[in-house]
């Protein structure tokens, strides 16, 4: 499909042609490394600083960049770092479809010079380390020019192997069950939950922002455990009967059991609380992030995975503590989901979304990231449509679970369980086997 691009009056500014494949389904992933010997010298000072790009060939003859490797400078002989790539991306599928690659010296202005290119295909570098593997990169031009051209050096394949890639699908299959907890945010910085201006406002008519983030997140993520108990937490308020500040406490007043049942079972204990705590401070976020982790630190065995949603309103009180509960629940089979509500300013929280840079505490870096951000605000319709709203919301939030449930996985060597029997009980796994987990974690909790 070809479109003119516009939007520059009076000029032409060319044309976009947007091409598509059917993906195949090969799951599988290739690992390789190569390393290229005797390359040309393209740099005036010094020698090249070489790095291969991979093209997969489509159907109507053309290529698509599918990987570049890194810049090694100042080398003639250099050796890449290893590098794992989707065999769909490499060649569909299609183990004898062409992959061409092209040897680049690399330049500061990205003006990179050509040293040459080979082909090969799926089915031959599979093969492995040998004879066959060994490529001669050719320059078309230079080779027309020179009578005596054989090549510009040559590139070696050292190691391949291929593994299948598991799913979060497969996981689920296999009885993996998400527990989902809920943290509220009863800071007084919310306002008076009497008043239409209060974050907390129970409104007759329309859902509060706190109440439409739970309700967006949590109605995807119970279809995904099986017995629709959920611990419910409220922090930063102060309690009946002696006024003490709690960062922790059961939405439900039932310190023993603070599971509700259902999502509307939350909504309502959230709504109750409301009703009989005093929005007081700090925000502290480390105590219920503790308490998730110590319940994740129990089932360590790929069974359960552990979903925190924390909904706020403002800035972190205790980031120190709260980036050293990060570091270390990013070991454990757990993700933190914060939403943010209302107009503050919430740089402090891109910080603990670990997309750019790692969370670190006191010189540790957290194994894998593990929390994702966002302001409520961002996906708020225009119209006031209050169901688009939570869709937008519960896409973006929930986007980065499947990826950093495997790759806790991963990180353990945990494969999917065979696919369990499909019974009347639950797609999953019984609702006796997931009620009894479910008290083990909350003895561990307590």
């Amino acid at each position: 499909m070809e479109r003119t691009l516009s939007g520059i009056p009076g000029k032409k500014c060319g044309a976009i042609v947007f091409t598509a494949e059917e993906l195949s389904n090969c799951r599988d992933i290739a690992t390789m490394q190569l390393c290229a010997n005797k390359l040309d010298k393209k740099d005036f000072f010094g020698k090249s600083d070489p790095f291969l790009v991979f093209y997969r060939s489509n159907e109507d003859g053309t290529f698509t960049i599918c990987h570049k490797t890194e810049v090694i400078k100042n080398n003639l002989n250099p050796v890449w770092q290893p590098f794992t790539i989707p065999v769909r991306a490499l060649c569909n599928g299609d183990y004898d479809r062409t992959v061409k690659v092209d040897v680049y010296d690399w330049d500061r202005d990205g003006s990179h010079d050509f040293i040459g290119e080979f082909t090969t295909s799926y089915r031959e570098l599979s093969r492995g380390q040998s004879q066959f593997n060994v490529y001669e990169v050719l320059n078309p031009k230079k080779k027309g020019k020179k009578k005596k051209y054989i090549n510009s050096g040559t590139v070696t394949l050292l190691s391949f192997k291929v593994e299948s890639e598991c799913t979060f699908v497969d996981f689920i299959r296999g009885g993996t069950q998400l527990n989902f907890t809920v943290a509220i945010d009863f800071t007084a910085s919310n306002g008076n939950p009497s008043q239409p201006t209060s974050l907390h406002y129970m409104s007759p008519y329309q859902m509060n922002a706190y109440a439409m983030a739970l309700k967006a997140v949590g109605e995807i993520i119970q279809d995904y455990d099986s017995d629709k108990l959920f611990p419910a937490y409220g922090f930063g308020a102060k309690l009946p009967p002696d006024g003490k500040i709690s960062h922790a406490f059961p939405l439900n007043s039932n310190a023993e059991n603070p599971n509700c049942v259902g999502i509307d079972g939350v909504l309502e204990a959230y709504f109750q609380s409301l009703r009989t705590v005093q929005l007081y401070g700090p925000t502290n976020f480390s105590p219920v992030i503790n308490q998730v982790a110590r319940c994740a630190a129990e089932v360590l065995d790929g069974s359960q995975y552990f979903v925190l949603l924390m909904i706020t309103d403002g800035v972190i009180s205790d980031m120190a503590q709260t980036k050293e509960a990060v570091v270390n629940a990013a070991s454990l089979p757990m993700s933190i989901i914060i939403v943010g509500v209302g107009p503050a300013e919430f740089d402090a929280m891109e910080e603990l979304d670990g997309d750019e840079v790692r969370v670190s505490s006191r010189g540790r870096f957290a194994d894998r990231d593990i929390v994702q951000f966002v302001p409520f605000r961002d996906y708020i319709d225009r119209s006031g449509n209050q169901v688009l709203s939570m869709a937008r919301l519960a896409k973006d939030v929930l986007a980065e679970i499947p990826d950093q449930l495997l790759s806790f996985m991963r990180s353990r060597g945990i494969e999917p369980r065979p696919p369990l029997p499909i019974t009347s009980e639950s797609p999953s796994m019984s609702t006796t086997t997931a009620t009894t987990t479910k008290e083990r974690n909350m003895h561990a909790l307590k």
